[in-house]
C-alpha cells in the first residue's frame, strides 16, 4: 500500500473551461492564470507527507472500501444484482449497474483482456491513490478514478488516433480551455496531478448539467453537446435507455459500462482471480527549481540521474529543455535528489546549449525552414530572436529546437511532429478538400426532380461518370448531405 505520496494542496482549485467536444467560452487564457496561480500559491512548502489513504481490501491502489465508504458524508450507491457473486465491496460512490452489457465487460477483462487490466491494475500503484486523493478534494466521487483507468489505464503517455493525450485524454483544444498548457515544449494533459484536476472540474460540470453520473460519463467521451441533443431526441434522462437508440455512437454505448466492470473488478480483485497484482512503486519527489531553457540531460548529470529518470518524473516536457522564454520553472526530481542540487554550483552550465544548427543554402525566412524540420515559424523565431517573415541570406545560421546529437525524424523526442496520419484521416481530409472544391465551383440545381439513389461502393465521382453530372454540380446541391459525411447506400442524390 501507497505509505507516502506528494500532496500539492490542490484542494480547492478551481480552473474555468469545457473538455473533448465541449461549448466555447472566452476564459482560456483567465484559465490558464488561475490554474497557474493556484498551484504555485499552494505549494507553500516542498515536503512527503504521510497519506492516511481510506484502505480498500481487496482494491487496486485508490480505491475506497464498503467499511471507509460507508463512513463517508456522500452518496452511496449499492450494486444490487450481484449478489451471487460474493463479492468482497458492494458499494460504489459512483452508480454501477450489473447488467448485460456490464457483464460482457467483466468478461472481456477476466479473460481475452486479462492482461490489460493487470497492466492498468499494476500501474494504478504509481498514480491511483493520489488521483483518488485530488478527485476527493474536489468533492468528486473516487471512484472516477475508473474513468482514468478506462481511458488511458493511468498512462501519462497514452495518445489516442485522435490526439487526445495523458491519463484524462485531454484533447487538445479542451485541454487549453481547463488551463492545461499545451504547446512545443510542454503538454499538461501528461501532468497526472493537473489533468486530475482539470477532469474533476468537468466532470463536476456535467453532473450539473445532466443530473447523472451515467450520463456525466457519457459526456466526457461523446461531448456534452451530443448527449443533451440525444436527450431531447428520447426524451428521457436515464442513460440506458438512450442506450439502446441509434443516436450514441457505439463507442459511448460501451464506455459507461466498461467503467463499471472496471470499478467491479477492480475492487474484487481476487474473486476475478488478480489476487497477484504487484503494484508499481508510487512515485514520490521533490522539487526544485530551475531556470528557463534548462537542459535536462545536464540536470539529471548534476543529481546524479538518467535523462530517462527526469522524464519520467516530469512527463508534461515533451522535450529535451525546459521552456526558452517561460522564466523559472519547477522541476520533479526523485525524493533525495534536492539535496544534490542545491549542492551543485555550477547553476548556469545546466542552460541548454547544445542546439543542432542549420545553415541556408539560399534566401528563405524561418516559415521555409519551418516547413522543412515541421516546426512552427513562431518556435524557431522565439528560439533565434529573429522575425518570423524576415527575408534572410544565404549562409545564414537557424538554430533549430534539437539536441545536437539527436536525430530528430527518428528520436522519440520529436515523433509528434513527423509521425504520419492514419489513412482514414488522410481519406477523410482528401474528401474534404473535394467538397470545399465542389461547393465553390459547382453550380446548383434549381428545383431538382431527378435523383439518383447511392449503391453499395458508389463515390461521387462514381455517380458523377454514370450519370454525366459535373461532380462539382453535385457536390454543390447536395451539399447539405455531403459537407458533414461521406454518401452512404441508400442515400438520394439530385441530379438534375
Amino acid at each position: 500500500m501507497l505509505k507516502k505520496a506528494w500532496i500539492m494542496g490542490l484542494s480547492g482549485l478551481v480552473l474555468m473551461g469545457c473538455a473533448h467536444q465541449s461549448k466555447n467560452t472566452d476564459n482560456t487564457d483567465q484559465s490558464r492564470n488561475t490554474a497557474n496561480e493556484v498551484v504555485q500559491s499552494t505549494r507553500v512548502q516542498e515536503h512527503l507527507v504521510d497519506e492516511t489513504l481510506p484502505v480498500c481490501h481487496d482494491c487496486i491502489l485508490g480505491s475506497i472500501g464498503d467499511e471507509e465508504l460507508q463512513k463517508q458524508n456522500k452518496q452511496i450507491f449499492f450494486l444490487h444484482g450481484a449478489e451471487h457473486l460474493n463479492l468482497t465491496n458492494n458499494h460504489f460512490d459512483i452508480p454501477v449497474t450489473y447488467n448485460a452489457a456490464t457483464k460482457k465487460w467483466i468478461t472481456y477483462f477476466t479473460g481475452r483482456g486479462r492482461k490489460h487490466f493487470k497492466r492498468y491494475a499494476e500501474r494504478a500503484g504509481r498514480y491511483a491513490p493520489v488521483l483518488s486523493k485530488i478527485l476527493n478534494d474536489q468533492g468528486m466521487p473516487r471512484d472516477l478514478i475508473y474513468l482514468s483507468m478506462a481511458e488511458s489505464g493511468f498512462s501519462n503517455s497514452a495518445r489516442s488516433w485522435a490526439k487526445a493525450v495523458g491519463p484524462w485524454q485531454f484533447m487538445p483544444f479542451t485541454g487549453r480551455r481547463y488551463g492545461l498548457e499545451v504547446g512545443f515544449y510542454l503538454d499538461e494533459r501528461r501532468d497526472p496531478l493537473k489533468a486530475t484536476v482539470a477532469a474533476s472540474k468537468y466532470l463536476q460540470d456535467l453532473y450539473g448539467l445532466f443530473g447523472s453520473w451515467e450520463l456525466a460519463m457519457a459526456g466526457y467521451n461523446a461531448g456534452e453537446g451530443k448527449i443533451g441533443r440525444a436527450i431531447r431526441r428520447y426524451r428521457t434522462k436515464n442513460f440506458w435507455k438512450i442506450r439502446r437508440g441509434r443516436y450514441l455512437r457505439r463507442e459511448t454505448k460501451e464506455y459507461v459500462p466498461k467503467i463499471m466492470a472496471l470499478a467491479i473488478i477492480g475492487k474484487n480483485l481476487s474473486r476475478f482471480g488478480f489476487d497477484d497484482v504487484q503494484f508499481e512503486k508510487a512515485l514520490d519527489f521533490e522539487e526544485i527549481k530551475v531556470k528557463q531553457n534548462t537542459d535536462l540531460y545536464k540536470v539529471a548529470e548534476a543529481v546524479g540521474e538518467s535523462f530517462e529518470v527526469m522524464k519520467k518524473y516530469n512527463p508534461e516536457i515533451l522535450r529535451w529543455q525546459t521552456p526558452p522564454k517561460a522564466g523559472e520553472y519547477v522541476l520533479r526530481v526523485p525524493v533525495g535528489k534536492k539535496v544534490a542540487w542545491e549542492s551543485f554550483e555550477n547553476k548556469d552550465y545546466v542552460i541548454a546549449t547544445d542546439y543542432q544548427m542549420y545553415q541556408l543554402r539560399g534566401y528563405a525566412s524561418l516559415y521555409h525552414v519551418g516547413r522543412k524540420f515541421k516546426v512552427k515559424s513562431d518556435i524557431l523565431a522565439e528560439l533565434n530572436g529573429i522575425a518570423k517573415n524576415k527575408k534572410l541570406p544565404p549562409k545564414t545560421v537557424v538554430k533549430l529546437p534539437f539536441h545536437e546529437d539527436h536525430r530528430a525524424r527518428k528520436h522519440d523526442l520529436y515523433a509528434d511532429l513527423y509521425e504520419k496520419p492514419r489513412k482514414s484521416i488522410l481519406r477523410k481530409r482528401t474528401y474534404q478538400r473535394w467538397i470545399k472544391r465542389g461547393s465553390r465551383r459547382g453550380k446548383k440545381i434549381p428545383n431538382p426532380s431527378v435523383y439518383y439513389v447511392v449503391k453499395k461502393g458508389d463515390t461521387l465521382w462514381d455517380i458523377a461518370k454514370k450519370t454525366g453530372v459535373n461532380i462539382n454540380t453535385i457536390i454543390r446541391s447536395n451539399y447539405g448531405l455531403v459537407k458533414s459525411r461521406m454518401i452512404l447506400p441508400g442515400d438520394k442524390l439530385a441530379i438534375r
